[in-house]
C-alpha cells in the first residue's frame, strides 16, 4: 500500500501542522501508511510547539505532480557492459523492447544504451572476425564446455581451419592474437598450441588427444569445445562480444525517477528513441520507460487538512488522488474524480475534528498527540477568544486536558509569545507567515495575518511594510493585498494594505477614516470577520 501524504495549506500555521501530524499518527495506528508534510516554512509559534513536545518537524512537500517513479515502467532491465551481445538480444526479446541500458560493472551506473540498430550495424559490418569478450561469454554463447582455462579476457582474430592440414600450417600465420576453430585435426591443434594462440575452439565435441591437452597445459593455451559445427561457431562467436562495443554513450536521452511525467512526455514525443533508461539519484539504472507505460501511472494519494481550495494547496494537486478532506473553512472550488470522505464542521480548529476521528475509531491518544491537538485549538481560536470558537472546541480542549495534565493557559501564553517574535524574520516572512489567497469576481485577493502580543514590533517598520505590500500587489497582480496584525491582548487588528484596497477595507469594516495601521476593534478572525466582509463589498461593487 502506498504511503498517504497528509498536509495543510501553504504558509502553514499551528492548526494545519498539528492536525496533519495527529491525523498521520491516527492512520498509522489503523495500519494505514501515512506521513505528515508541510507546504512551506513553519512559523515561530508552531516551531515552539514542536520543540516543546520534541516532535519532529514534518518534511517539506514541493509538489504532488506525477513523477516517473509513479509509472509502472519496466524495472531491473539492464545489461552489464561486460555481458554479451547475445544476452542483449535475449533481453530485448524477453521484454519486447528494442533498447537496453548498459551499466558499468563496478558502479552499476549508466554507461550507454544499445538498440537493435546498433546490433544490426555491428553484425553486418566488416568486423566479424574481431572478437573481444570473456572466456565465460564464449562458453555461454557456444554452449561450450571448459577444457583449459588460463585467462578471462579473450581478444583477437577469429580463424577457421578450413584448409588441408599441411596447407593450413604452411600458409596461415598464427599468433597470440589468434582464435582458432578446428575439428578433429590433431596436427593443426598441435601447430596452433605451439604458436601460443589465445584460444582453441574444438567443433563437434571431437575428442582431444592426451598429448594435445598436456601441450596446452604447458603452453597455457585456452581450449573450449562445443557440439556446434565450424560454420555455426563462427557466427555465434560474434554474438559473444562485449555489449559495450555497441554501446551508444552520447546520442541518447535518459531520465531520473524523480523527473516529472509531463516533462518526460514532452521530450519523448519529439524523440526518435522509443525506450529511455530510468536512473536513481545515484545514477544507477532502475529500468526502462516508454510512452506506452504512461497508461499505468500511480497517482500520489493525499489527504488535505485545514483547507479545501486548490489555490491554497500544493502544486500539482490535479495530478494526485485526493482521498479525504478535513476542514473547518467555507467550501471552496475543490473537485475530485471520485467520491471521497469530506469532513467539514463548524468549529474553530481542524484539531477539534481530528479529536473526534480518534474517538470514532476508538484510538487512544498518546500524550504528545493530545498536546498537539490542544496547541492547534489554542492557536486557531486564540485560546477560545476568537468568534469562530464553538462549544465543541471548548469541550474538546477540556477533554484533552484530562488526558494530559498541562496548564493550557500557560501553554497558550508561551505559544503567543513565541509567535509574536519577529526576531530574524524578514518583512516578507512576516507578511506571508499566515497568508491566504482567493478569487472574487475574477479579482485576486491576498490577506495575511500576523498574531502578536506586541504589535509595535511591526508598527516601527510601517513604511517598509507598506512599500513591500505595494510591490507584492503590483508584481503578483493582486486587487487587494493586506496584512492584518492581530493584537491578541487588545482583541483587535491593525491593517496595512495596498492603495487600491483602501475603499474596500473602509466599507467592509464601516470605518469613518481609512489609513495604514488603522485599528479595527473586535476583529481577530480572518475566516469569520475579515474575509466574508471583504467578499461582500467586492460582490456589491463589481
Amino acid at each position: 500500500m502506498k504511503e498517504i501524504l497528509i498536509f495543510g495549506h501553504q504558509n502553514p500555521d499551528t492548526d494545519s501542522v498539528t492536525s496533519a501530524i495527529a491525523l498521520a499518527n491516527l492512520k498509522k495506528q489503523l495500519n494505514i501508511p501515512a506521513s505528515p508534510w508541510v507546504l512551506g516554512n513553519i512559523n515561530n509559534e508552531t516551531k515552539f510547539v514542536l520543540d516543546y513536545l520534541k516532535v519532529k518537524k514534518p518534511k517539506f512537500l514541493n509538489d504532488v505532480k506525477q513523477q516517473i517513479k509513479d509509472v509502472n515502467y519496466l524495472k531491473d532491465v539492464t545489461i552489464d557492459e561486460n555481458n554479451s551481445i547475445l544476452n542483449v538480444l535475449k533481453c530485448m526479446e524477453k521484454n519486447n523492447i528494442n533498447t537496453i541500458p548498459i551499466t558499468e560493472t563496478k558502479t552499476k551506473r549508466l554507461a550507454g544504451i544499445i538498440n537493435l540498430n546498433n546490433v544490426l550495424q555491428f553484425l553486418t559490418g566488416n568486423n566479424f572476425r574481431n572478437i573481444q569478450t570473456s572466456y565465460t561469454n564464449l562458453i555461454n554463447a557456444l554452449e561450450a564446455t571448459k577444457v583449459t582455462h588460463f585467462g578471462d579476457e579473450i581478444k583477437g582474430n577469429l580463424l577457421v581451419a578450413a584448409y588441408e592440414s599441411q596447407t593450413f600450417i604452411k600458409e596461415i600465420t598464427l599468433s597470440s592474437d589468434s582464435i582458432l576453430i578446428v575439428g578433429d585435426r590433431p596436427d593443426i591443434q598441435e601447430h596452433a598450441i605451439n604458436n601460443n594462440i589465445q584460444l582453441l575452439i574444438i567443433a563437434n565435441n571431437f575428442n582431444i588427444p592426451e598429448h594435445i591437452l598436456k601441450l596446452a597445459q604447458k603452453n597455457k593455451v585456452n581450449i573450449i569445445k562445443t557440439a556446434f559445427d565450424s560454420y555455426t561457431i563462427a557466427h555465434l562467436a560474434l554474438f559473444s562480444n562485449y555489449a559495450h562495443q555497441l554501446s551508444n554513450n552520447e546520442n541518447f536521452v535518459a531520465f531520473h525517477e524523480n523527473d516529472y511525467v509531463s516533462e518526460f512526455k514532452r521530450i519523448a514525443q519529439d524523440s526518435k528513441q522509443l525506450h529511455f533508461p530510468v536512473l536513481s539519484n545515484e545514477n544507477t539504472v532502475k529500468g526502462i520507460i516508454a510512452l506506452d507505460n504512461l497508461n499505468h501511472v500511480n497517482r500520489k494519494q493525499v489527504i488535505l487538512v485545514d483547507h479545501n481550495e486548490a489555490n491554497q494547496s500544493v502544486e500539482g494537486l490535479d495530478e494526485a488522488e485526493i482521498l479525504e478532506i478535513i476542514d473547518h473553512h467555507k467550501i471552496g472550488n475543490m473537485t475530485t474524480a471520485y467520491p471521497i470522505n469530506f469532513r467539514n464542521m463548524i468549529v474553530g480548529s481542524t484539531c477539534s475534528i481530528i479529536y473526534h476521528l480518534y474517538q470514532e475509531n476508538n484510538v487512544k491518544f498518546d500524550p504528545a498527540t493530545a498536546v498537539l491537538l490542544m496547541a492547534g485549538i489554542i492557536s486557531d481560536t486564540l485560546l477560545l477568544q476568537s468568534p469562530t470558537t464553538t462549544n465543541l472546541d471548548k469541550k474538546v480542549l477540556e477533554e484533552l486536558n484530562k488526558i494530559v495534565d498541562v496548564d493550557y493557559q500557560d501553554l497558550a501564553q508561551k505559544m503567543f509569545e513565541a509567535g509574536s517574535s519577529t526576531k530574524n524574520m524578514s518583512k516578507e516572512e512576516i507578511i506571508y507567515s499566515d497568508f491566504k489567497t482567493f478569487t472574487v469576481r475574477n479579482q485576486l485577493i491576498g490577506l495575511g495575518q500576523f498574531k502578536t502580543t506586541n504589535p509595535d514590533d511591526i508598527k516601527k517598520d510601517l513604511a517598509l511594510f507598506k512599500e513591500k505590500i505595494e510591490a507584492e500587489a503590483a508584481n503578483k497582480n493582486y486587487y487587494i493585498f493586506a496584512l492584518f496584525v492581530t493584537d491578541i491582548i487588545n482583541n483587535g487588528s491593525y491593517v496595512i494594505y495596498n492603495d487600491s484596497a483602501a475603499d474596500i477595507i473602509k466599507k467592509a469594516f464601516a470605518l469613518e477614516k481609512i489609513h495604514d495601521w488603522v485599528f479595527i476593534s473586535d476583529k481577530i478572525s480572518r475566516k469569520q470577520q475579515m474575509i466574508p466582509r471583504i467578499i461582500n463589498i467586492i460582490e456589491k461593487t463589481h
